[in-house]
């Protein structure tokens, strides 16, 4: 393999070179082609490319990173952009930028990662081809995508259906707005397309589409790590009787349901909870929650029919709650067939402990409002 990184006409020349000297795979850094209007150099380009039976991916890209193979050909030092630790989540990003920045956010919340891929201008190789790719990759669960265009529309649909069946795609489609559109076109020269034509062929292909960047990566944790749910009813343990409100509010919002917890339940933490804590929908604990009361409700929840998906809210800023609250929810999350999503809200401490729980696998997150809009594609994608 060779790595291009030198400027725009000898870097065309040396991928010629790479052609005569049999060198079939080739990734190209360099910058200066169609992006800035300099088609002919990239025709050139391609011209090249198609003659050798090259793999080529760029020009205009970031690089490639395998966690699994330890392939790295990030040109971004380390010191400044951590990599990720091993995991089941891929993300092919035309944008080096954008990937850039999700993947250090990610690798600084412990979300490990398969693949790592930008491509640029895409000459040859293009966000289809990745996606099959990535489709039989027996390292990859869940693949995430930013594309601002697609070249092989038809194509790219037909893919994704397959793929989809199988493994969740999550896809932010940039350059939706005539500015976004403009600013595409100069960014990698692609043709950005209109909204609604994308939103209807994700739909068509089962693609779970992201509106905002973060929420790649939120999606892409729940899906990631947790058991397919049996259906859409979820449960809300708190202590905090206004998160509690906030977290209803948005289910219902989102299409899900709050879930009634069964008589038995009801009884049962009557019983054994404190006559202060209210057993309803959200089950609120109060500010003087302890780590038993939280073992308690959770165990008692996820025995209940009623309930297809358990949201623990945690706030560590409760004098009487201790962090082995986080190996319990941990414990039972390794254990259950029911999701467990944790939403841990606050500063360096409590940011701590919701680290913590994250690689111990429970999907965390810091609002209320991410985790029920990552349950909603959760249960979409499964159906539920």
């Amino acid at each position: 393999m060779a790595i291009i990184s030198i400027p725009t006409e000898p870097s065309i020349i040396a991928t010629e070179e790479c052609g005569k000297n049999k060198i079939k795979n080739v990734l190209s850094i360099t910058a200066g082609f169609s992006e800035v209007g300099n088609f002919k150099a990239e025709e050139k380009l391609k011209s090249i490319i198609k003659k050798y039976n090259i793999n080529f991916i760029g020009p205009n890209c970031l690089g490639i990173i395998d966690s699994y193979s330890r392939l790295d050909m990030i040109f971004l030092p380390k010191i400044r952009l951590k990599r990720p630790e091993k995991g089941k989540v891929s993300f092919i990003c035309q944008s080096g930028a954008i990937g850039s920045a999700v993947l250090d956010l990610l690798s600084a919340q412990g979300l490990g990662f398969s693949k790592f891929i930008t491509y640029g201008n895409a000459t040859t190789i293009n966000e289809t081809s990745l996606l099959e790719y990535l489709g039989k990759d027996k390292n990859t669960d869940v693949i995430c995508m930013y594309i601002e265009g697609v070249r092989e529309g038809r194509r790219f649909i037909d893919i994704a259906k397959k793929v989809s069946k199988n493994k969740p795609i999550i896809a932010l489609k940039g350059g939706l707005t005539e500015s976004g559109a403009r600013a595409t076109l100069s960014h990698t020269a692609s043709l950005a397309g209109s909204s609604a034509v994308y939103d209807g062929a994700f739909k068509q292909a089962g693609i779970i589409k992201a509106e905002k960047l973060h929420e790649l990566y939120e999606f892409a944790k729940i899906l990631e790590k947790s058991p397919k749910p049996k259906g859409n009813r979820v449960q809300v343990i708190t202590n905090g009787g206004g998160f509690g409100i906030i977290t209803v509010d948005n289910i219902d919002k989102d299409g899900l349901k709050t879930s009634r917890i069964s008589k038995k339940t009801e009884l049962f933490l009557k019983k054994k909870l404190p006559k202060e804590c209210i057993i309803h929908n959200p089950i609120d604990l109060t500010g003087g929650a302890t780590t038993e009361q939280y073992d308690i409700a959770i165990k008692q929840c996820l025995n209940d029919k009623n309930i297809d998906i358990l949201l623990v809210i945690v706030l560590m800023q409760t004098p009487l709650l201790d962090i082995n609250v986080i190996d319990k929810i941990a414990g039972y999350n390794k254990k259950s067939k029911k999701p467990i999503v944790a939403v841990m809200t606050g500063g360096s401490f409590t940011e701590s402990q919701k680290q913590r729980l994250e690689s111990l696998g429970v999907p965390c997150y810091a609002y209320p409002s991410d985790a029920v809009k990552s349950i909603k594609a959760f249960c979409d994608y499964y159906k539920t």
